[in-house]
């Protein structure tokens, strides 16, 4: 048990040894590399040896004092301050055009925010109404399929005109002409289809008088004997008189 004791107290040693010789650091100072970083940082000592940069670098240890970081960071931070107003400019600039950016999509977006729509959407809808009803009398106004089909289809287009007009990217003021331009559309072609459902209507009645007195019986006879009745009264009449 002692050496087993023994054993263990040793490897420990070792280990602590070990540990503290690997976490031992070695600094060496080095004049030449030390002088030529603090030249190249801060522009200040001299480069060593002097006889090597005079042989080899001349043209470097001219200039090296000059072209120092630290006159560079100095400029830099100089530059730096001289735009933070022209950088809070901007930002403030910034600002204020995403504010009124904001506003230009709420109010060029559709849906909900389609202000121009809840102004001028009762007399829209009023309209198409009114011009579905005519051209549902057509036919029985005497009208073709044909022709209920193409007044169906300028219905169609102008639903079509409302729903891009509400989907488009645009502001409320030009929505609105859109809205009425269409409003003016409509009511120009409802026109129009009343004159046509007019003009079947009085097609219709002229046919069915034309029909009517194409099939009435005429009597000759009575018309001629009527005729004179008539006639003779009136020349016995005249007799009497004188």
């Amino acid at each position: 048990m002692r050496s087993e004791r023994f054993i263990l107290l040793m490897l420990g040693a070792m280990s602590l040894t070990s540990n503290t010789k690997a976490q031992t650091n070695t600094y060496n100072h080095d004049a030449t590399k030390m002088n030529q970083i603090t030249i190249m940082e801060l522009g200040t000592g001299s480069f060593s040896p002097e006889v090597y940069y005079t042989l080899f670098h001349s043209n470097y240890k001219k200039s090296a004092v000059q072209k120092n970081k630290m006159s560079f960071r100095t400029l830099a931070g100089i530059s730096s301050y001289t735009q933070v107003d022209y950088a809070e400019a901007i930002d403030s600039a910034l600002t204020n055009r995403a504010k009124i950016e904001a506003l230009n999509v709420a109010d060029r977006s559709g849906g909900a925010l389609d202000v121009a729509w809840l102004a001028e959407r009762d007399k829209i809808l009023e309209k198409l109404e009114s011009f579905q009803k005519n051209i549902n009398r057509i036919v029985p106004s005497g009208g073709t399929a044909n022709d209920r089909k193409r007044w169906n289809e300028y219905y169609e287009l102008f639903q079509c005109a409302v729903k891009a007009t509400r989907d488009a990217y645009m502001p409320n003021s030009q929505r609105k002409k859109q809205y009425l331009k269409i409003y003016e559309d409509i009511s120009k072609q409802n026109d129009l289809l009343i004159r046509q459902l007019v003009k079947l209507s009085n097609a219709d009645k002229t046919k069915e008088l034309l029909s009517a007195s194409h099939s009435r019986s005429v009597n000759v006879g009575n018309i001629a004997s009527s005729a004179f009745i008539r006639w003779r009264n009136v020349g016995l009449t005249t007799v009497t008189s004188d």
